[in-house]
Parts: structure tokens; C-alpha cells; sequence
């Protein structure tokens, strides 16, 4: 039988342990968010600030900015490219895309977002456009020429 002044030491010892865990977690976010790449988005006199996520898929594409290229419209929803080298993914279905979503679409099709939808479709998420407001506008119906740099 444990004497009953050790129970509050172990409670100690475990809230510390716990409090530990949270603390580290807290720390790898706050790098993740140090770490992501801001990006400038330039779409005839609009420009729009993303952020590239801190994976694999990002890096490469960051590799290959700027760029400036001449993007095709799908569905009324989105302008695609398909890029000159194969990027690495990690595509899953995100259930629903949001106006401002970058991704790569298999290994090698950059996707710009401008409307929000559910898909059953796999993507590779590159970054975000934090406040889409006027991107459908500045994109519009047909081709467009948008270039991507590091902000």
C-alpha cells in the first residue's frame, strides 16, 4: 500500500509531464508558422498575400518562383497550370475547397481556387490566400496571367 503522501507528488509529476507536452506542441507550431513562406500573388493591377505551407510540395514550388504564367479556367471555379516539372505530394481529399486554396492537383498541375465547393477529388495543398475578396473578379472568365513570388 502507497503511503497517501505520494498521490499528490505523483499528480504533480504528471501535470508537469502533461504541461510539457502541450508546451512542445505549442513550440512546433509557433516554428511552422516561422517557418511557412509568405508569397505575393499579382493578378493584373490586384495583388493578394498567400502563405505557403511548411511540406514538401511547397518547397519545391517555391523553388521555381517567380513565375509568371498564363493559367487556364476549370468549372467556374478555378485557373490551373500545369507546371514544368513534377512537384512531390501528398494529396488527400480536403471534403471542401475555400476561394484562396493553392494546390497541386497529381504531381504536376498547379490549381488557384477562387470559389468555395465540396470535392471528392485528391489535391496536394501548396497555400492560402488570406483574404480572397475580389480574386474571382481579378481572375475572371477566361485565361489569365497571373505571377507568383516570394513576398
Amino acid at each position: 500500500m502507497r503511503p497517501i503522501y505520494l498521490l499528490p507528488l505523483m499528480l504533480v509529476s504528471f501535470s508537469l509531464f502533461a504541461r510539457s507536452g502541450c508546451k512542445e506542441e505549442n513550440n512546433k507550431s509557433a516554428k511552422l508558422m516561422e517557418e511557412s513562406t509568405k508569397l505575393k500573388i499579382t493578378v493584373g493591377s490586384s495583388i493578394f498575400a498567400a502563405t505557403l505551407y511548411n511540406n514538401a510540395s511547397a518547397t519545391a514550388f517555391k523553388a521555381q518562383l517567380p513565375m509568371t504564367i498564363e493559367m487556364s479556367e476549370l468549372n467556374d471555379n478555378e485557373k490551373f497550370f500545369a507546371l514544368p516539372e513534377n512537384l512531390p505530394t501528398n494529396a488527400s481529399n480536403p471534403g471542401t475547397i475555400q476561394a484562396g486554396d493553392i494546390m497541386l492537383y497529381g504531381n504536376s498541375t498547379l490549381v488557384l481556387f477562387y470559389k468555395s465547393f465540396p470535392t471528392s477529388y485528391n489535391y496536394t495543398r501548396l497555400g492560402k490566400i488570406a483574404n480572397p475578396s475580389g480574386l474571382a473578379a481579378a481572375l475572371g472568365s477566361g485565361g489569365v496571367t497571373v505571377t507568383f513570388e516570394i513576398d
